[in-house]
């Protein structure tokens, strides 16, 4: 496993991180979920993302639950606050209010006496950037996180929580999640380059589009039994972004090509192709077995000659607009 610093910031995180979004406290069983996230941390993951809100708070259970005897010190541990909590008006987004009740919520759910980055799930424009800011600040004075984050915000609203941070000496946001993969780019043309001048690190979600970029579906052929597009549970973002088009898998198809050109998988090839960049700081890749941990993680250290770079992009005619 190779390591990279967390955007500028002096924290090293696996280039390859293991995320429970629609797997652990839910689609996965706890002693699975448990036996995935101890091999992960054996074959030299130690970044491991979650998030209050994933099954209301059982993800973050789990990997609490998994943690335990665990030596915290190897463990880089993430989570995330803004979507619904509960019924009441104050049970969401990011104000002072909600932002203290959650961290608090999330540090007894796992089970730790802090959180290594506290992320904010979405933008929220109805709170003042005054108020997130100092609200994160005075969680990290408190040792309960250690750095701050952002997900899926744009490139204006990163930049306004730096200048607020650096106008209050307060700890600014020290990296974005954002979606990106070979499908989905919306974040290169100003995101990236706004986190870097910040010294933001990317730390990307679904950088697979959903196991899309794996191979696993073929154009023209049904949908595989046992697959997350095959389950009306969790498939709806597969379908919302129409991924499993015979356009895109026709695509895919000749992807799948390369990486058998050069004795890769296809996984392997999507995650590299993201790891080129030096703005991205580590992928976050979901797992329902131990198989697919191993696959993703051979991953870190792949680098893509020029020419294979090259016979990509020619490839990526087809994009999810997002």
């Amino acid at each position: 496993m190779q390591y990279r610093k967390l955007g500028k910031w002096g924290v090293k995180v696996s280039e390859v991180a293991l995320g429970s979004w629609l797997t652990y406290g839910g689609a996965v069983e706890e002693e699975a979920s448990i036996k995935q996230i101890r091999h992960a941390l054996d074959r030299g993951i130690n970044f491991i993302d979650t998030a209050n809100v994933y099954a209301r708070g059982q993800a973050e259970i789990v990997v609490g639950r998994a943690l335990k005897g665990v030596r915290r010190d190897d463990v880089f541990l993430a989570s995330k606050v803004f979507f619904p909590m509960g019924d009441g008006p104050n049970d969401r987004g990011l104000s002072r209010k909600h932002v203290f009740e959650q961290c608090h919520a999330s540090l007894k759910r796992l089970e730790t006496d802090y959180i290594d980055l506290y992320q904010c799930h979405r933008y929220d424009g109805d709170v003042p950037m005054l108020e997130l800011v100092r609200a994160m600040d005075d969680l990290t004075r408190q040792g309960k996180i250690l750095y701050w984050g952002v997900s899926e915000w744009p490139a204006s609203a990163i930049e306004e929580a730096v200048r607020v941070a650096e106008s209050h000496n307060a700890m600014p946001p020290v990296s974005n999640q954002p979606c990106y993969n070979m499908l989905v780019r919306g974040i290169e043309e100003e995101v990236i380059p706004v986190s870097m001048a910040h010294g933001l690190g990317q730390v990307v979600f679904s950088p697979l589009a959903q196991g899309v970029l794996t191979g696993k579906y073929k154009p023209g052929q049904p949908i595989p039994e046992g697959t997350r597009a095959a389950d009306e549970r969790i498939n709806m973002f597969i379908m919302s972004n129409n991924l499993v088009s015979d356009e895109i898998l026709q695509q895919v198809a000749e992807l799948v090509k390369v990486a058998d050109e050069i004795g890769c998988t296809m996984a392997q090839l999507a995650l590299a192709w993201i790891l080129r960049l030096e703005a991205v700081s580590s992928v976050i890749c979901g797992a329902t077995r131990l198989e697919q941990i191993d696959d993703n993680i051979e991953a870190s250290g792949l680098v893509l000659p020029g020419e294979v770079l090259g016979k990509i992009e020619s490839l990526l005619k087809v994009a999810v607009s997002r």
